[in-house]
C-alpha cells in the first residue's frame, strides 16, 4: 500500500471513529506501528487531525447526525443504557438529558413506576409520558434538530428551577484529561447545569467517546457520582479518572 494511500485510509478510520489508537489502527492495515507513527505526524502536520500519546483524533468540530450515531456501537449503548436504568428506583424524580446513549436508557426506565422526569429530549419525553403513573415535563426552548432536543436559555432557566434525585447525561466527548465536552454551547451550558440539579448523577458514554475532544468544555468528571460505559478505559484514560470522585462501571453485552 502507497503511502498516501495508507494516510487516506487512517484519515478515514479516524473520521469515523473520531478517535482510534494505533493498536486498532495496526490491526485494520497490518503495517508496523513505526510506519503508523510517521503516518500520523505527516497527517498532524497537514493539520488533518490531531495525534495523541497512543493514537490520533479527529479534528471535525460537528457531532455526528443523529442518524449516524443511532446505529454506531448499538450494542454497547445498549448495555450501558440497561445499567444505568437499573440504578433507577420507582417513585424517584430524574433529569434526562438528550443523546443516543441517554434514550437507551429512557427505553430501559418504562416499567419503572410513579417516575417525576424532566428531560429536553423530544424522544424521551414521548416514551415516558402517559404510562406507570410518571409525571413528565418537557424542558422548553428551541429544537436543534441534530439532537432532537431543546436548548438554550429558555430551557437552562426552566431547569433552574428544578432539582432531582438522579441525572443521567450524555456526552459528546470525555478528554484524556478526563473533562466532560460537548459540540455546542448551548448544550454544554444546560448539561452543566443538570450536573448541579441532582442528587445523583449517572453520565453515560460509550468507550469511543474516551480520550476525544469536543470545542466546548463542560467540566470535570469531579462532579459525577458514577460513569457508565462499555467497556474497561485504557490505562492513560483509567490514570486520569483515578484522582477524581467518579466511580466506573462496564456494562456488557
Amino acid at each position: 500500500m502507497l503511502a498516501e494511500e495508507r494516510q487516506n485510509h487512517i484519515l478515514s478510520l479516524v473520521r469515523a471513529h473520531r478517535s482510534i489508537s494505533i493498536t486498532e489502527i495496526q490491526r485494520r492495515l497490518n503495517v508496523s506501528r513505526e510506519t503508523i507513527r510517521r503516518d500520523l505526524v505527516t497527517l498532524a502536520e497537514q493539520r488533518k487531525l490531531r495525534k495523541t500519546h497512543g493514537g490520533a483524533i479527529s479534528l471535525e468540530t460537528h457531532e455526528p447526525e443523529m442518524a449516524v450515531r443511532q446505529v454506531t456501537n448499538v450494542g454497547g449503548k445498549q448495555a450501558i443504557g440497561r445499567l444505568a436504568a437499573s440504578m433507577i428506583p420507582d417513585g424517584v424524580s430524574i433529569i434526562l438529558a438528550g443523546g443516543t446513549t441517554v434514550q437507551s436508557a429512557s427505553d430501559n426506565l418504562a416499567t419503572q413506576q410513579n417516575l417525576t422526569v424532566f428531560t429536553n429530549c423530544l424522544a424521551s419525553a414521548m416514551k415516558l409520558s402517559g404510562r406507570n403513573g410518571n409525571r413528565v415535563h418537557l424542558i422548553g426552548g428551541e429544537i436543534q434538530a441534530q439532537n432532537q432536543a431543546c436548548l438554550g436559555r429558555d430551557a437552562t432557566q426552566m431547569l433552574a428551577n428544578y432539582f432531582a434525585d438522579f441525572a443521567i447525561i450524555g456526552a459528546g466527548a470525555i478528554s484524556p484529561r478526563g473533562t466532560l465536552m460537548d459540540f455546542s454551547r448551548e448544550e454544554a451550558e444546560l448539561h452543566n447545569l443538570m450536573l448541579q440539579s441532582a442528587q445523583t448523577v449517572i453520565v453515560v458514554a460509550d468507550h469511543q467517546k474516551f480520550g476525544r475532544y469536543a470545542p466546548v468544555q463542560v467540566q470535570s468528571l469531579e462532579r459525577t457520582h458514577y460513569l457508565v460505559t462499555d467497556r474497561e478505559p485504557d490505562a492513560d484514560m483509567a490514570e486520569a479518572l483515578s484522582p477524581l470522585s467518579v466511580e466506573v462501571l462496564v456494562a456488557h453485552n
